[in-house]
């Protein structure tokens, strides 16, 4: 058997596309890998000097010049060069860019709380001044809720958007999140990795230093208990609750597994069948208006060993011509990598058949 030969594409945290390498390292009798760092000065002569049959990403959601650096060099390779790449290039340009997120819903008429980007600081207080509130403003980039505010009055929405515009830019919380719990874990974890503290304050003293200047993001408020996340990794789908903490749903890592409505699945289905996303987490408000998208990830944190319960075992569900089926195992081993890589190979040795 011919082995699929894959690049992985490293962004500028030294081990953040470490889950590749274990999932490749798992199934190693069917592929073989090498690291480019995408960051650097000569990341495409890397790339053009191999052969392989795919690029793997692990696009940076930490401070906007990575995140833009590392979009304009996937453009280059997935839609100038047309390379193949997992995820595919819309799956990374809407991660972690809830700006163009938004654009991007409202283009292809996805159903998500209404929102509003300005860049004119007249025209968000005029916008702020014919409001109901609360509403929520966030950060562009910001993952687990840390760039999410919910602004319960005018006057704190115009302190806001003083911040915003004046150049102390947006807040966003820097630091633990100090809602999720945890600690006794995490400090016997730095205990027995010291090496990590350090990286661990890289990680935060860089996104302290990316302030949002010049423009906010401002969202209608959808009152909620919890948000369905619903995952799809190839043909694989999962869905659980994230339950409310201190108003967000988002970073509380506080879930609820039940059986999801078929009709949910349904709904991702239909999205991520017409862009081809099978790299992707989809995080739904249940609201008066039916489903509403609030964020779409390819790329997402599993603080569990599984993404769903079937009937309290963990499990998947497929599609299939009599319509969803549950398949009760463990699926997502390596914070899902291992079925994204098995999923890979699967494709491309189906494409070389």
């Amino acid at each position: 058997m011919i082995k699929i030969k894959a690049i992985i594409l490293r962004n500028e945290l030294v081990d953040d596309h470490a889950p590749w390498i274990k999932a490749c390292d798992e199934f190693k009798e069917s592929i073989e890998y090498s690291v480019v760092d995408l960051t650097a000065d000569r990341w495409l002569e890397e790339i053009q000097q191999q052969e392989f049959d795919i690029l793997l990403a692990k696009p940076g959601g930490l401070t906007a010049p990575f995140k833009q650096l590392y979009d304009e060099r996937i453009y280059i390779l997935g839609k100038v060069m047309g390379y193949s790449i997992f995820p595919s290039l819309d799956e990374i340009f809407i991660y972690e860019n809830k700006r163009f997120l938004s654009f991007w819903l409202q283009a292809n008429r996805i159903p998500h709380p209404q929102t509003h980007v300005f860049y004119d600081q007249q025209e968000a207080i005029r916008h702020v001044e014919n409001t109901a509130f609360p509403i929520v403003a966030k950060t562009n980039i910001g993952a687990s809720g840390s760039g999410v505010r919910i602004l319960p009055s005018k006057k704190q929405a115009i302190a806001y958007l003083d911040r915003a515009f004046s150049g102390r830019g947006a807040a966003k919380r820097t630091g633990p999140n100090l809602v999720k719990g945890g600690w006794l874990k995490r400090g016997f974890h730095y205990i027995l990795h010291p090496g990590d503290i350090k990286k661990k304050l890289n990680v935060y003293k860089a996104s302290k230093s990316d302030l949002q200047i010049g423009f906010v993001i401002l969202q209608e408020f959808i009152p909620h208990e919890f948000e369905w996340r619903v995952v799809r990794i190839g043909d694989s789908f999962f869905a659980h609750k994230k339950l409310k903490l201190n108003d967000k749903a988002s970073g509380s890592l506080l879930k609820r597994y039940e059986n999801p409505p078929l009709a949910l699945l349904d709904f991702v289905k239909a999205i991520t069948d017409r862009h081809s996303f099978y790299s992707q987490a989809v995080d739904i408000f249940e609201s008066s208006k039916g489903y509403l998208v609030n964020e779409m990830q390819c790329i997402f944190g599993q603080s569990d060993p599984y993404q769903m319960q079937v009937d309290g075992q963990p499990g998947r569900y497929l599609w299939k011509e009599n319509g969803w089926n549950s398949e009760p195992g463990a699926f997502n081993s390596n914070e899902s990598y291992d079925l994204r890589v098995e999923y890979i190979i699967d494709l491309l040795n189906e494409k070389k058949s």
